[in-house]
Order: structure tokens, then C-alpha cells, then sequence
């Protein structure tokens, strides 16, 4: 079945929603007589009348009651998927690769204020802990945890990380001496140094000298670690920056210190490849997300 000119059905929907053929030739930048012919054309097409015609105002017919309210619908939802279009055209995307830990901890419940203040940004994340080449353009840039250095990239700190005993409520934990009661929580590191937070550093700056460091699970994810002390198993030794959501649900709590500093969060990227402007907006929004934390 052939369908009516376009033009022809765009004229009716405007004269129709206005209830004028001159507002109507407005609108579409014609004449009002292009506007009479085109909707004439629409008559004689379908063989019906859809306006009663005075010579000030037209009124829609039955037939043109019927007719407007199905084409009205139909523009508004050709522009929708049309702008929908548009701007995905126009989206720009940016690939970050990030600890599976940071991301679920730090990165996925802010996430939405990023999309928020820049939604033009598709942003995806690529979680590994294996190191990724940014040489390589897999990624557009990278969060690490560390030291470094990082020779041959564009470097931006980011924060450090602090680390104290946190615990379920249901343990009870509220002095050093419930401490040396309660199994101590355990995270294997890769890589260790005197700037690795362990139980030990942190007795030592606590100057609490008869622990048993000895008793408590061992993990090699801190995710599982800090699940396994929600749960009640332990106390674990915790990243101040990583349990925000844990702490303000009362999932766990920090009943005393002192925090000992961690590594320090960086944002890399090799400076080349056609992603600069993305890279220098997440960075921006990291930043501003650190300085909002600092400020609460």
C-alpha cells in the first residue's frame, strides 16, 4: 500500500496542531497557499475532507480528528529517534583500564556523576589486574596502584590510599585489646615492600608489640577480604578510600587507628592517540571527585 507524500502529511499535521493554515506556513517556512494545496493534495489522495474551511478559522473534520492525533505521534517520535541518532554520532568514547577492586569499590558508584557531566563521553572500563600496554592503543589510558615509575607516559596522581582495622558491629571490636582476641583478616600482596599494608606495619605504628599475627583467613582479592569481615569472620585492615559505602551503610566500622598510608593512585596515558581531550576530562572529573571527598 502506497502512503501520501510526505510533505503532504507534515502540512496536515501542522495545520492540524494549530488549527491554521497560516501558523502552519510558518512553521514550515512555506506560503499558506502551499499549505492549501498540499492538504488538498491529502484529500483527494484519500478521498476524505479533513477540515471544514471559514473563511477566518478551519476545524478538523471526523476523518480529521481521526488522521491527527496517529501523525502528530508518529513526528514526535521520527525527531526522538532522529536526535537519538544524531547524538550518538556525535559520542565520543574513551577505554580505561582499572583494578577490578578500584572499580568496584571507588569507580562504579560514582560513575553515574560522570555520565551526568559529560554525557557525550562513552566511557568504558577494562578490568585486569595484568599491566596493559598503552603503547599498544588497547586502552586510551589506565588507573594503577603504585610506586612506578612509569617511564615513557603522562602521569597524573591521584590519592593515596590509608589503611586501619575495620570490623562488623556484631564484633564488638572497640579497643586494641579486643584486637588481640579477634582473628586478624589477611590480604596477600604481589608485590611487598615497607610501603605495603600489613598487619605487621600497622601493629608497629600502632606500638602494639604481642599480637598473634599468625591466626585469621588469608585472601588474595581485598574485595573477598572485606566481605569475609562484614560477615563477622574478622577484622580486616582496610582501605579508608575503598570502604566509603561499607562504613556509611554500617556494614563496618573503624573503631580505632591509626590509619597507615598505602600506595598512591595514578591515571596514565601515553600523551599520543586521538583520545587526549577524553582522557584530560576523566582525569578533571577524578580530581574533582577526590577534592569532593576531602571536603565532606
Amino acid at each position: 500500500m502506497s502512503l501520501p507524500p510526505l510533505a503532504a502529511l507534515r502540512a496536515f499535521e501542522a495545520a492540524a496542531r494549530h488549527l491554521s493554515f497560516k501558523k502552519a506556513a510558518t512553521e514550515l517556512a512555506v506560503t499558506p497557499t502551499a499549505i492549501s494545496h498540499q492538504i488538498r493534495l491529502l484529500e483527494e489522495t484519500l478521498g476524505l475532507r479533513l477540515f471544514d474551511r471559514a473563511p477566518r478559522q478551519v476545524q478538523l473534520t471526523n476523518a480529521g480528528q481521526e488522521l491527527f492525533p496517529v501523525l502528530r505521534d508518529g513526528f514526535h517520535e521520527f525527531s526522538r529517534v532522529i536526535e537519538h541518532l544524531k547524538r550518538r554520532k556525535a559520542q565520543r568514547s574513551l577505554t580505561v583500564s582499572v583494578l577490578p577492586s578500584f572499580a568496584a569499590k571507588w569507580l562504579l558508584p560514582r560513575l553515574p556523576r560522570f555520565q551526568v557531566a559529560h554525557p557525550d563521553i562513552h566511557l568504558s572500563l577494562h578490568t585486569s589486574v595484568d599491566v596493559v600496554d598503552l603503547a599498544a592503543n588497547s586502552v586510551d589510558a589506565a588507573i594503577r596502584y603504585g610506586a612506578g615509575p612509569y617511564p615513557g607516559l603522562i602521569v597524573q596522581p591521584l590519592f593515596f590510599e590509608h589503611f586501619a582495622p575495620m570490623a562488623s558491629p556484631v564484633l564488638n571490636v572497640q579497643t586494641p585489646d579486643d584486637l588481640r582476641k579477634t582473628p586478624l583478616l589477611h590480604l596477600k600482596w604481589l608485590h611487598s615492600d615497607a610501603m605495603t599494608p600489613t598487619w605487621a606495619r600497622w601493629f608497629d605504628a600502632a606500638r602494639i608489640r604481642d599480637a598473634d599475627l599468625t591466626m585469621g583467613l588469608a585472601f588474595s582479592d581485598d574485595t573477598h577480604a572485606i566481605q569475609a569481615a562484614i560477615a563477622g569472620h574478622g577484622v580486616v585492615l582496610a582501605s579508608f578510600e575503598m570502604t566509603v559505602q561499607e562504613r556509611q551503610s554500617g556494614l563496618l566500622e573503624q573503631p580505632f587507628g591509626p590509619q597507615i598510608r598505602g600506595y598512591q593512585y595514578h591515571l596514565l596515558h601515553s600523551g599520543k592517540g586521538a583520545r587526549q581531550a577524553e582522557i584530560q576530562a576523566f582525569g578533571e572529573w577524578v580530581a574533582a571527585e577526590i577534592a569532593h571527598d576531602k571536603d565532606r
